[in-house]
């Protein structure tokens, strides 16, 4: 199927208008045009991840330098690069040590990165930690009383292949933040895999229509890829952490806990979507692809 043909018409009408990767889970994202869509998630997504001594995972809230690790996807190698360090280069088609290592209440195989890599890090961050690599092997599947009974695997995300945001739901973030006397944030803060935007000619999205989506149907050249929105992305702390300086406030944990306390999650904070594959396996996401859903009106 070519792109222009598409999927069929629903209530809603949308384009991508953004592809983030994270390859290291909780350093910064690599904005990309366009992106290999697996069966967890976007290709190289969440594939490496930082341990302690003990292999458990680390994220920003313990280490909030992460969000100045940057890294860049090449031909053949990961390049990561952070404030007063000469870059490393991790190359993609290689591991060392397989381990066992633990992310939330998942054991899952992995492979250590080694010592060089393990320097790196413990040196920016200032404290011991080693760089390991999902095990290809692995079958982690993300909760099935979210996803239908669905087998959705993934790497090292929080428990979902892909997150999707819209930019209407950062536009009425943003226009509350900034009624308090706040700066705007962007969209990085928030770590969402496909962002999508108002399509020429549809109506506009309003904030939190993904929220609302039952499937989304991404036309590709290879055929129609569909995603389905199956749990509320859950907030912590993370978003108060501004990229560029890693240094937190509070103001926009604040600000979203005084609209977007969700029953779906007993009261929780959501932003976005969690989604999973059902079918495009392989295809190509691009920037500017149109998508379709439907409500969900259950």
């Amino acid at each position: 199927m070519s792109e222009t043909s598409g999927p069929a018409a629903g209530d809603v009408g949308a384009v991508i208008t953004g592809l983030w990767v994270y390859p290291v889970k909780s350093c910064a994202g690599v904005q990309v045009q366009e992106a290999l869509l697996t069966e967890t998630g976007l290709e190289f997504d969440r594939a490496w991840m930082l341990v302690d001594a003990q292999g458990a995972f680390l994220t920003q809230r313990e280490l909030p330098r992460m969000a100045l690790i940057q890294p860049q996807l090449k031909y053949h190698d990961m390049v990561l690069r952070a404030p007063g360090m000469l870059a490393l280069h991790i190359a993609l088609d290689q591991v060392q040590e397989p381990v066992r290592v633990t992310i939330w209440d998942d054991a899952v195989k992995a492979y250590d990165m080694g010592p060089i890599a393990a320097q790196w890090f413990s040196d920016f961050l200032g404290a011991k930690v080693r760089l390991v690599r999902f095990d290809p092997d692995e079958r982690r599947a993300s909760p099935p009383q979210w996803t239908g009974g669905v087998e959705a695997l993934n790497q090292f995300s929080d428990g979902y292949p892909v997150l999707v945001l819209s930019e209407a739901s950062l536009a009425g973030l943003n226009d509350k933040l900034q009624a308090g006397a706040h700066a705007a944030v962007g969209m990085a803060r928030f770590r969402p895999n496909i962002v999508i935007g108002d399509a020429p000619g549809a109506s506009e999205l309003a904030p939190h229509d993904e929220d609302r989506l039952d499937l989304l149907e991404i036309a590709t050249e290879q055929g129609v890829a569909q995603l389905k929105p199956v749990k509320p992305c859950p907030r912590c702390p993370i978003p108060n952490i501004d990229p560029a300086t890693a240094q937190s406030s509070p103001e926009v944990g604040d600000t979203l806990q005084s609209y977007r306390q969700d029953p779906r999650l007993k009261g929780s904070v959501s932003f976005g979507m969690n989604a999973i594959v059902l079918q495009g396996n392989d295809y190509l996401l691009r920037v500017g692809q149109s998508v379709t859903a439907s409500y969900n009106f259950d």
